[in-house]
């Protein structure tokens, strides 16, 4: 384990120390992903995993304590144990950033935004005779038309995802400590005139968590899980940074090289069969009143291929075309450089870059030359050796 690194476990309600140098074995690399928890997984010896706290209940248990791993000061990575695992002299844990909370958690309220409103009609009944006249009216009077619809209140993206947070963790035994960031997102959900709101309902059953991630996915927009000291207390700040719609920027000030940095490279990607340059979404309803939308790219010489894509969640227009766009820049991308692996260099020092950031890959790919391509970094795992790898995914293949 490199020098300065350490794993502290803490109870998870209230968050409370219980141990500042727990003897947690990595296996593999702890990974943070952009727009998700992330995972650590490690093994520890049970005599250390049989230990109990001074509240009398074992340190290590399941949806019940936190691991955080230290780097010389800086906390590089923080989630709650989901899963212990026995397995002859060792116990396996998984952990989980804090962010898989939700999942699982059911949406018990009600929330809509663009709601139908149909005002009513004051004069409603007050043509029994069906004259177009006002009964009993002196002199007499048309029926005025009955008043239109129109599309209620309309609030944020990041509001709706704000609130159910804030629903997850009003609940008993619920509060987690996840702050969210309190700026919005300029995305109102819902169409304005009513004709598609956006609803989340108890009696559907949704999952909290579930209901997150597709609204990251099909507004879209990007999310970080991040933890630090607060001050000079042994109190951690756990918080969602939400981004204005990405995170991360353009590194021109990195560089990614062979025979530089990089040290090895995951084996290159084309789209084989899962390359279409046109993509048919089809949304809510059924037969004929199904909606659907469709997004194409054509290149010159190549032949058309179309992939279908399912979302019954999706109704309006904007959020059918937004899926398929998405969609197409997935299957679009030419070579994928889907991981590297890192040393730490002047090139790019470690924590140099956040997630979201897009850098620029130069390395020698056999059977194709150099390949020079920019890429977003979507997870990190940073390893006791002195490497780090990096999951990419192509610049050009996200369109906000």
């Amino acid at each position: 384990m490199p020098t300065g690194w350490r794993f502290i476990a803490a109870r998870a309600l209230p968050e409370v120390i219980l141990d500042w140098d727990v003897p947690f074995t990595l296996s593999g690399n702890p990974k943070r992903d952009l727009s998700g928890p992330g995972t650590m997984t490690g093994t520890i010896e049970p005599e250390w995993a049989r230990q109990r706290a001074t509240d009398g209940q074992p340190v290590l248990q399941e949806w019940g304590t936190k691991i955080f791993l230290e780097d010389s000061g800086r906390i590089r990575w923080g989630g709650v144990v989901t899963k212990l695992s026995y397995d002859g002299p060792k116990v396996t844990v998984l952990c989980e950033g804090l962010s898989c909370y939700p999942h699982g958690i059911p949406y018990e309220s009600y929330m809509i935004s663009g709601p139908l409103i149909t005002p009513k009609d004051p004069y409603a009944g007050k043509d029994k005779n069906h004259d177009g006249y006002i009964d009993f009216s002196k002199p007499k009077r048309k029926v005025p038309p009955a008043p239109k619809p129109y599309g209620g209140t309309r609030f944020d993206a990041y509001v709706a995802f704000r609130n159910i947070w804030n629903h997850v963790q009003s609940r008993p035994y619920g509060d987690i400590g996840m702050v969210i960031d309190a700026h919005n997102l300029g995305e109102l959900l819902g169409a304005a005139d009513g004709s598609d709101p956006w609803e989340l309902a108890w009696w559907n059953n949704p999952d909290c968590g579930q209901t997150l991630d597709t609204l990251a996915s099909t507004i879209p927009f990007d999310w970080l899980e991040t933890h630090s000291w607060i001050g000079d207390t042994d109190e951690i700040e756990h918080r969602i940074r939400l981004g204005t719609p990405r995170l991360g920027r353009k590194r021109e000030d990195l560089r990614f090289a062979d025979g530089e940095n990089v040290a090895a490279i995951a084996k290159p990607e084309g789209m084989g069969d899962d390359y279409a340059n046109e993509v048919i979404v089809l949304g809510k309803g059924e037969g004929r009143k199904m909606r659907r939308a469709q997004a194409h790219r054509y290149e010159k010489g190549r032949l058309r291929r179309v992939a279908t894509v399912t979302d019954k969640t999706l109704a309006s227009p904007k959020a059918l075309t937004v899926r398929g766009v998405q969609e197409l820049n997935g299957r679009t991308s030419a070579l994928v450089i889907p991981a590297i692996q890192i040393i730490d260099h002047p090139n790019a020092r470690f924590g140099s870059w956040q997630l979201g950031d897009d850098i620029r890959v130069q390395v020698n790919v056999p059977w194709v030359g150099d390949v020079d391509v920019w890429h977003r970094i979507v997870s990190d795992e940073i390893s006791a050796d002195g490497l780090c790898t990096l999951t990419l995914k192509r610049s050009d293949s996200f369109h906000y």
